[in-house]
């Protein structure tokens, strides 16, 4: 399984070649780093996903001595290696600018959002293909925008200071609840993805 993670970071080394030194000049303008690192996340790992999709490659992936479970381990795996990446990108981008290293609670947080993505994610994409989650997140952006210009002016407001007040609690069983849960959803989402994937015909 470990040459299935090497073969997703050689494939993306010109998109982390990119976006990497994009994630850490981002650092000396003062953006935000919580909104940054998630979309930088699931940007790098749908796009890994992506490039799987091919008739192609599952022929040939299923022809190699792996089992459909470890390519979809793999995958798994690989979000976490990928999301690891940007974090670390993020913390040496503002150690190098502020000398001060980013809060530990903030990393758990993008942590969090990126595997709860995934975990709905990638049965989806299983499930149908990513280019209809692409096409389902177009329709959610623009209902979205929506009901901001409609109904809700605030709502960017209300969703900064919801993450802010998230991101500054201080309740440790509250944290351990919140990681527990998510550990627990994406342990789920990979069996699901397994079944799925395993009753796939090529």
């Amino acid at each position: 399984m470990l040459n299935l993670i090497r073969k997703d970071i050689v494939l993306q080394k010109n998109t982390l070649l990119i976006l990497l030194p994009l994630l850490f000049l981002d650092s000396f303008l003062d953006g935000s780093r919580i909104y940054v690192g998630i979309l930088f996340s699931i940007a790098i790992i749908m796009q890994s996903f992506a490039t799987d999709e091919k008739s192609s490659v599952h022929y040939l992936m299923n022809s190699l001595p792996y089992t459909r479970k470890e390519i979809v381990s793999s995958k798994y795996a690989g979000a976490c290696v990928f999301s690891l990446l940007v974090m670390l990108t993020i913390l040496i981008g503002n150690l190098v600018v502020t000398k001060e290293l980013v809060p530990w609670e903030q990393l758990l947080f993008i942590a969090g959002v990126v595997a709860v993505f995934i975990s709905l994610a990638f049965p989806f994409s299983y499930l149908f293909k990513s280019q209809y989650l692409m096409i389902a997140s177009i329709v959610l952006f623009v209902l979205y925008m929506i009901v901001v210009s409609k109904f809700i002016p605030d709502l960017n407001d209300r969703v900064r200071e919801a993450v802010r007040t998230i991101v500054s609690l201080d309740h440790s069983l509250l944290y351990g609840g919140a990681v527990l849960s998510v550990i627990l959803l994406y342990i789920f989402s990979w069996m699901l993805s397994v079944r799925i994937y395993s009753r796939k015909v090529f």
